[in-house]
């Protein structure tokens, strides 16, 4: 990447308890806290046009094979209303707990996810980034990112983290159902706020897209429609979040890292301006958005010089690097980790 990424260090870390005070300090006196409210208008009705216009047109514009096109606009809105219901988790929109609740449970409700259980496997991932065991985002049975992870898989899966450099994209495919499917699994098992609220609103939400899909289209078209709306939101998603952390250096339990150096050594940026943040979501400033979350993604681009600058007089490691070499390292790393397997003996079970 751009700027040279070091592996997180083990053992002790220096004793600089009080440089994350002095960072959050800094920022806070750039007035980068300050809620966007015009600015969240305006990206949310952009995306609820989009959303509202997506199902005009299936319903006014005729049964032809083209509406896989609205199909793939139909993606486009579902993810960036999972961007925004992102920042409403976040406490991003508004400053009460309440109010960025109700929002984000209504666009969750909107794409068919279940809020509860994304706030809570999403807070554990900030808690926990890249340190194995606890971060939910590199616990994926189908994909390997450490070379201890790709040992202890056995049969098909071990497989697939051979080769799981060539499967990734492909397997983004499938991230959208993947991610209904994890929030029905979390609303039928419990353990959530609101389990109620989420099951209404995702039985509402699968009643409602399947019948107006089907009423609206033939069968054949129908379902070709589904498959290519949500393969297009997987692979959008998947691309979305994908360059955050996977090829970044894993931490492991009992590491003496501070607050600071734990979020920006597992985290990396993405550059491209203007139209990269709004593709992304804010996504794209990751070291910015770990250190301070709750800041509006619109501020960030103001604090990533401030953070930059503040860690390279400290010597802390900094990553960032345009979107398709992200991408580039993000499948090496995968392919790495992949290559004592395809060296292993063919039939050698995973250990235990």
């Amino acid at each position: 990447m751009d700027e040279m990424k070091s592996a997180a260090p083990r053992g002790p870390g220096p004793p600089h308890g009080s440089d994350y005070a002095e960072l959050s300090a800094l920022v806070k006196s750039a007035g980068l806290f300050r809620r966007r409210p015009v600015h969240y208008l305006i990206r949310g009705s952009a995306a609820l046009l989009a959303f509202g216009g997506a199902w005009v047109l299936l319903a006014l514009a005729g049964d032809g094979w083209w509406q896989l096109g609205t199909a793939l606009l139909l993606a486009v809105a579902y993810t960036q209303l999972s961007f925004l219901g992102h920042d409403a988790g976040h406490k991003q929109i508004f400053r009460g707990r309440r109010a960025n609740d109700a929002v984000g449970t209504g666009l969750a409700g909107l794409v068919g996810l279940s809020y509860g259980w994304w706030v809570g496997k999403h807070n554990r991932h900030h808690a926990n980034p890249n340190l194995e065991d606890s971060d939910p985002d590199i616990d994926i049975p189908a994909l390997a990112f450490s070379t201890g992870q790709g040992r202890a898989k056995a049969g098909f899966l071990r497989w697939m983290a051979k080769y799981q450099a060539f499967l990734f994209f492909p397997l983004l495919l499938l991230e959208g159902l993947d991610l209904h499917w994890s929030g029905i699994k979390a609303v039928w098992h419990g353990g959530i706020k609101s389990r109620r609220l989420d099951a209404v609103l995702l039985t509402g939400h699968l009643a409602a897209y399947l019948a107006a899909v089907f009423l609206l289209l033939p069968p054949g078209i129908a379902v070709v429609f589904i498959a290519v709306h949500h393969a297009a939101w997987g692979v959008y998603m998947g691309c979305s979040f994908a360059p955050n952390h996977k090829a970044m250096p894993h931490l492991e339990q009992g590491h003496r890292l501070d607050f600071l150096r734990r979020q920006v050594l597992t985290s990396h940026n993405v550059r491209g301006g203007h139209w990269m943040t709004y593709a992304l979501g804010g996504l794209n400033y990751q070291i910015e958005h770990h250190l301070f979350p709750n800041i509006p993604m619109a501020t960030l681009r103001r604090a990533q010089p401030l953070v930059r600058d503040f860690c390279r007089a400290r010597e802390i490691s900094y990553s960032q690097g345009g979107l398709l070499r992200t991408y580039a390292d993000v499948l090496r790393h995968l392919h790495q980790v992949g290559s004592p397997l395809r060296a292993a003996p063919a039939g050698g079970g995973g250990s235990r």
